[in-house]
């Protein structure tokens, strides 16, 4: 991943990061933002649901691709960045996701420079759990 500082290209990879969605995470992130659904956390319940067990918290997978963003993006991406996001599929908790995105475009605005990256949030077989377009100034 190329660092904060420079500058971003079309083309440019962003991640991998790779997440196993813990019970344990699941549950800190439910007292965190105080959703206890029992979708989430209990598994006598989710196992009678369409998903047959928990999954991870939609806004949870968010904050990864967030981390991803953060983490090439720096300070610029909390202080301007947006994000558009489409969820796919549930995140089963005890999963392995993974993270990726690739800058699309790096545009001249009336602010500065922004980058536009695709995003997405993938299961162990590939299958798209969240799609997300992210846009970022990067200088300007």
């Amino acid at each position: 991943m190329a660092e904060h500082g420079s500058r971003a290209a079309p083309g440019e990879m962003l991640g991998p990061l790779e997440i196993l969605i813990t019970a344990e995470r699941v549950r800190a992130y439910a007292a965190a933002s105080g959703d206890h659904n029992p979708i989430h956390l209990d598994p006598a319940f989710a196992a009678g649901t369409r998903y047959g067990g928990t999954i991870a918290h939609g806004m949870l997978l968010l904050a990864y691709l967030s981390r991803l963003m953060s983490a090439r993006f720096g300070r610029a991406w909390p202080a301007n960045g947006q994000l558009d996001a489409r969820f796919r599929g549930p995140a089963m908790v005890g999963d392995p996701i993974r993270v990726v995105g690739e800058v699309q475009t790096v545009d001249e605005s009336a602010e500065g420079l922004q980058a536009r990256c695709v995003l997405r949030c993938e299961d162990r077989s590939g299958q798209i759990l969240v799609q997300a377009t992210a846009r970022v100034r990067v200088a300007g």
